[in-house]
């Protein structure tokens, strides 16, 4: 991008640990340079199991520098929560989008692709092509 924004990541999980632990992952594999913005946002705000708007939210926002969010959710009640913070429109940046990626997998080539100073579109289109990576 030539005005120097990076597109943000947050990964949504209905697991602390889990968030934070591909994040790292994330960031882990696209090393080589600086990393494009990643925030974790898994469980709910007491460290249980869940999905938290108010921990969406805020992820987002630390990540963003003007150039999109894009968030990978990892299972049902994420996306719906994700969806309906996106049509209230007021809860997260300008330019936050849902991506439909697997989660592991999608958050690396999302990473990596912000890393390298790809657009929203480009970071969204690299996530979702990650259900073409075969283990066989």
């Amino acid at each position: 991008m030539s005005d120097g924004k990076q597109v943000g990541i947050v990964l949504v999980s209905h697991s602390g640990p889990v968030a934070e632990s591909v994040a790292e992952l994330a960031k882990g594999l696209a090393a080589g340079g600086a990393t494009a913005p990643v925030a974790a946002a898994g469980g709910t705000p007491a460290g249980g199991l869940g999905t938290s708007a108010e921990l969406i939210a805020e992820a987002a926002r630390s990540v963003d520098g003007g150039a999109g969010v894009a968030l990978l959710v990892d299972l049902g009640s994420a996306v719906l929560t994700v969806k309906s913070m996106l049509a209230e429109g007021d809860e997260l940046p300008d330019g936050s989008r849902l991506v439909d990626a697997p989660f592991v997998e999608g958050a690396v080539a999302a990473v990596v692709t912000a890393s390298a100073g790809g657009d929203i579109a480009a970071v969204e289109a690299a996530a979702s092509e990650a259900y073409e990576y075969r283990k066989l």
